[in-house]
């Protein structure tokens, strides 16, 4: 199954994450299929924390790829940032 979720990468206490499409069987920080975001949980300043690109996201789940639980919390907050 085709799966979009979050590979971890950065330094020691400082993650940064790439928003990514894989296989499900392949490792967390593994092989992937296509980059299409990323999330920066410790942005600051003007640096943007979350970046999605929608157009591949909405690609891959017509073509039946999964959000992962955290992956479809990060997008569902994107949506309400843009709307507001």
């Amino acid at each position: 199954m085709v799966v979009i979720r979050l590979a971890r990468s950065g330094a020691k206490k400082r993650p940064f994450f790439n928003i990514v499409v894989t296989d499900s069987r392949n490792r967390r920080d593994g092989r992937f299929i296509e980059r299409v975001g990323f999330y920066n949980p410790v942005a600051s300043g003007n640096a943007q924390s979350l970046v999605v690109n929608a157009e591949r996201l909405a690609f891959w789940q017509s073509n039946g790829a999964q959000l992962s639980p955290t992956a479809a919390r990060l997008v569902k907050q994107l949506g309400e940032k843009k709307a507001a």
